[in-house]
């Protein structure tokens, strides 16, 4: 049974329609004992994001029926306060000003996949920290 000042796990969705993709990062995340969702396309993921209310998202650029940019606008219109990842192979130039505006709280290319944690962990720390 956990300590009563042990912090509850993370919960986090993974938005990516590739199968592979989402089974790898879901592994990794569940490394941690963190809770995952999966979603294999945007819309699905906003239904998703609207029942699980989890800490962080984190959502590929280019997928069928809504990509990122647009899955996380809605995102951010439920709940802007969740931090939100674009996690993408492709250039972020251009994206950048789209996925800002969307709400998107950071870009991270599947190439530099070893900061992905550390990065949820900052945002996710950055969004709950208590106001001064």
């Amino acid at each position: 049974m956990p300590e009563p000042d042990d912090p509850k796990p993370l919960s986090i969705l993974v938005v990516d329609d590739s199968e592979m993709m989402r089974r790898v990062i879901s592994a990794i995340l569940r490394s941690r004992q963190w809770s995952v969702w999966e979603a294999h396309d945007g819309r699905t993921g906003v239904e998703m994001f609207q029942q699980c209310k989890p800490d962080a998202v984190i959502l590929d650029l280019a997928m069928p029926n809504m990509d990122g940019v647009e899955t996380a606008k809605q995102m951010s219109e439920c709940d802007p306060d969740i931090p939100l990842i674009l996690f993408t192979v492709f250039e972020v130039q251009g994206v950048e000003k789209a996925a800002q505006e969307a709400g998107i709280s950071a870009i991270i290319r599947k190439s530099e996949a070893w900061t992905l944690l550390e990065n949820i962990e900052s945002l996710v720390e950055g969004a709950v920290r208590p106001a001064m």
